[in-house]
């Protein structure tokens, strides 16, 4: 099996797949709404999930050597049961990872559109609310950009591990170059300030237990540990490799590129008097409105919709992999590259159908309120609760600057595993 070449290859890799539409618009939201208190918790989250929820990941997949059936499989098989079973389980986290990579190549080709019409000026000239309009109530309205994505994407996963770590060693340092710059334009805005000010406010009404689980949720979803995602990059990852500090430094990329983030969207809508909004009326709505309405706004689209391709397309190359790896794990004889390409198509020509956000929006909340969360949950309790704890254990401190062993399980198993059931029942419930 391929590997990474370097650890930092690995890092960025996994930080791609972590950087995607949870950072650009779901974490400034949500800390426009909460201000210091969300942030504090959130950070905190991050911490502990990073340190056991993506280590375990990283950790299972090394072991099998293997994505997702294969991770599942060596878990059971670990304790003398069927790998049968194992195989059986790894279904819905496999299943909910196929869906959201249909759902998210849509929202992936909404920014490519954005992207285009930024360079060719169109953004910078029409009405936002027709654009917009004409963007996401009208079917097909983005096939063209559909497509590009897709073939982009399977370009960046044609080499496997290297094709992953090459393209990933480009766009995750350009990512977050871009959107430096954008920030730094933002701060000299008048009355940017008070749009930081907002940011870290410390809003006594804030501190309460819808505001901790939100932080939480927030949290577990921009690691992307879903229960089925991160283990291929761990399969990749060679053995001499340090998983705990991999992980925290993917932890901590991520948590930069959601501030970042943050720094560009919160202050922008603080300085036009825009109404706080998420998801996709913060991307293609706000925004163009207030691009529109700075000095070299044009130049700044540019910049701000190529950073989130880069997002975008490196989260979706994960995506593809773990799901093509899957397939040709069960099915060995069939051509890799084949595969690729079916997969490639099924997405586009399922996702093509469904590209008015009246269609996709649903599709991905189902896809995120339901299917992610309990995947998650199922890969928590298989890895704490099923998986032979010595082998666990031994691959956690393989490679590693200092051995980790009993504390760091009991935080797994007694910490984190509970509260990844209690982010899906309540994600579920409210």
């Amino acid at each position: 099996m391929n590997k990474f070449n370097s650890r930092l290859g690995f890092i960025l890799t996994a930080v791609g797949s972590a950087v995607g539409m949870a950072n650009v618009w779901g974490f400034p939201y949500k800390l426009q709404e909460g201000g210091l208190f969300f942030l504090l918790v959130y950070i905190f989250f991050i911490g502990l999930f990073s340190y056991v929820g993506l280590s375990s990941e990283f950790a299972i997949g090394r072991i099998a050597e293997a994505g997702t059936i294969g991770s599942y499989e060596n878990a059971f098989e670990s304790k003398g049961k069927s790998p049968k079973l194992g195989r059986a389980i790894s279904i819905l986290p496999l299943i909910g990872l196929i869906l959201l990579t249909i759902g998210y190549a849509v929202v992936v080709a909404y920014i490519f559109r954005a992207l285009v019409d930024s360079i060719t000026g169109t953004l910078m000239s029409v009405d936002v609310g027709s654009w917009y309009k004409d963007l996401s109530e009208r079917d097909f309205s983005v096939w063209p950009y559909h497509l590009c994505v897709i073939i982009l994407t399977l370009i960046n996963c044609l080499g496997s591990a290297k094709t992953l770590e090459k393209s990933s060693k480009f766009m995750m340092p350009a990512f977050f170059i871009l959107f430096v710059v954008i920030a730094i334009k933002i701060i000299s805005l008048p009355n940017a300030m008070d749009g930081y000010r907002y940011m870290f406010r410390i809003d006594r009404s804030m501190i309460s237990i819808g505001n901790v689980v939100s932080a939480m949720g927030q949290a577990f979803f921009s690691l992307s540990i879903t229960g089925s995602a991160m283990m291929i990059c761990g399969a990749y990852l060679h053995k001499d490799e340090d998983i705990i500090y991999s992980s925290k430094m993917t932890g901590l990329l991520d948590t930069i590129a959601a501030m970042v983030a943050a720094f560009v969207m919160i202050p922008s809508v603080v300085v036009f008097s825009m109404d706080q909004a998420g998801g996709p009326g913060l991307l293609f709505q706000v925004l163009p409105t207030i691009l529109q309405n700075i000095e070299g706004g044009r130049f700044f689209s540019i910049i701000l919709y190529l950073a989130v391709l880069f997002a975008g397309i490196s989260s979706l190359q994960i995506m593809f992999e773990v799901v093509v790896e899957s397939v040709t794990y069960v099915f060995k004889k069939l051509d890799r590259k084949i595969v690729l390409i079916a997969i490639g198509a099924l997405v586009f020509l399922v996702g093509m159908n469904m590209e008015k956000v009246s269609q996709w929006g649903p599709f991905m909340d189902i896809i995120s309120i339901y299917i992610i969360p309990i995947g998650a949950m199922i890969g928590a309790i298989t890895w704490f609760y099923v998986l032979d704890k010595k082998t666990l254990i031994s691959e956690i401190d393989l490679g590693s600057f200092r051995k980790y062993g009993q504390g760091w399980y009991r935080i797994g198993k007694y910490l984190y595993t509970p509260l990844v059931i209690v982010i899906c029942l309540l994600t579920i419930i409210m």
